[in-house]
């Protein structure tokens, strides 16, 4: 234990930077910060500090004992913080991003129990169709559609995402119903602006078969749901996730599109910053949302009711 004593003490040291800081920060003497220096580099044989009346500067050995401690420090933080967490009590405040039309319709409904669950943990759902950065905006977590972008992050799949085309009767009646990827090029097509997808090109494979389709059509938006709209009013042709156009496609207000063709899946992720002392909140967080969206992991399509 006085090693690990050791480390932490001469870690504050270099995180202050001066002897005599570290000795008001630990409540004692500047002597006897100075003393325990001494007696530390003696234990070790090497001198971990050039030191003058104004300022410390650390030596090669100094720079390897403070850069791997505070690696072993860490190590053994995450370690008792383990541990402990198994019988700390959840509590505290937890920032959530979501998207709007996923927020609104799954998330929400779902963080209504949780409350029930925990009470003493407080959740600030922000729903935004614009990109967060955990790390940088300060939130716990995030619930994400596609890849993971950022390595700093821990991503766990909450459900897959199988995207589809469909459109309103009306207008496949009025317009005629494409039979191939290629025939989509005389359609309205309706647009979502998303992340990084490149602008009205639509990426179309059955089996081996690959299509890249560039599509035109009078409206477009941010908004999923506007989207959603206009296709159910019979203006085109969308291309839209599973879990959002299900209940219209099981109502018969929209029909699927080229069903044989498959589109590039955007699964649904929780992502949070990669943190080896998870918090308790943020650890019954994590499990309940699993435990929510498990039978969307194990039935895929047909957990969404179509």
């Amino acid at each position: 234990m006085d090693t690990f004593s050791d480390l932490a003490f001469f870690t504050l040291v270099i995180k202050l930077g001066t002897l005599a800081a570290a000795a008001q920060q630990m409540g004692v003497t500047a002597p006897s910060v100075s003393k325990r220096l001494a007696a530390l580099e003696a234990r070790l044989g090497v001198r971990l500090l050039n030191r003058t009346t104004r300022r410390i500067s650390l030596t090669p050995e100094g720079e390897t004992y403070v850069s791997e401690g505070a690696r072993v420090l860490a190590d053994m933080d995450e370690l008792e913080r383990r541990v402990a967490g198994a019988k700390a009590v959840p509590r505290g405040q937890i920032k959530l991003s979501a998207t709007l039309g996923f927020g609104r319709r799954h998330v929400a409904p779902a963080l209504s129990k949780f409350a029930r669950a925990y009470p003493e943990v407080e959740v600030q759902l922000s729903l935004t169709e614009k990109p967060v950065n955990l790390v940088e905006q300060g939130f716990d977590a995030s619930i994400r559609f596609g890849e993971l972008p950022d390595a700093r992050l821990t991503a766990r799949l909450l459900a897959p995402n199988k995207r589809i085309l469909c459109a309103a009767p009306s207008y496949l009646r009025r317009a005629g119903e494409p039979s191939l990827p290629g025939e989509l090029q005389r359609h309205h097509c309706l647009f979502i602006r998303e992340s990084d997808d490149t602008y009205g090109t639509w990426h179309l494979r059955s089996g081996t078969r690959q299509e890249t389709v560039k599509v035109r059509g009078p409206l477009s938006s941010n908004d999923g749901d506007c989207a959603l709209s206009w296709a159910l009013e019979g203006h085109g042709i969308l291309m839209r996730s599973l879990w959002d156009a299900a209940p219209y496609l099981r109502s018969g207000r929209l029909r699927p599109v080229l069903p044989e063709w498959s589109l590039p899946k955007a699964d649904i992720y929780l992502v949070f910053p990669n943190k080896g002392n998870m918090s308790a909140k943020t650890r019954v967080f994590v499990d309940f949302m699993l435990k929510r969206f498990e039978a969307h992991r194990e039935s895929s399509d047909e957990s969404w009711g179509w």
